[in-house]
């Protein structure tokens, strides 16, 4: 499978294993017993990353993608508690950030954040 725009690869199984494992979250798409998509969602209950949203190129622009996002986005609605507040994050593939504003999400920097940040560590 290949992701939905120009994300890098790593060969360590044991690192992805790891982060699978250790994800709140797992959704994988399934057409004809072909996996064609699949999402992760990690986090601390109050803080939460959207990561590894991809879909099969040949199954893109068909609903997949954001059915994938919104359930996510249920999944941190139900375990928000009354009065508290969860904040959803994630770093879109250049050229894909209209697909997550369409779900409201908003590019930073805005009135409220500055710009987002990272680190990569390669070894």
């Amino acid at each position: 499978m290949q992701a939905s725009g120009n994300v890098p690869s790593w060969d360590s199984k044991e690192q992805t294993q790891k982060a699978l494992d250790n994800s709140l979250y797992t959704i994988i798409a399934v057409d004809d017993d072909q996996t064609i998509g699949m999402g992760r969602l990690i986090g601390d209950g109050v803080y939460y990353m959207i990561a590894d949203i991809v879909v099969h190129p040949n199954h893109q622009r068909q609903g997949v993608g954001n059915k994938i996002v919104n359930m996510i986005i249920e999944y941190v609605e139900k375990a928000t508690p009354i009065g508290g507040r969860s904040s959803i994050q994630l770093i879109a593939v250049k050229g894909k950030e209209a697909f997550y504003e369409k779900m409201g999400f908003k590019i930073i920097p805005h009135e409220f954040c500055g710009s987002g940040m990272r680190k990569v560590i390669h070894k």
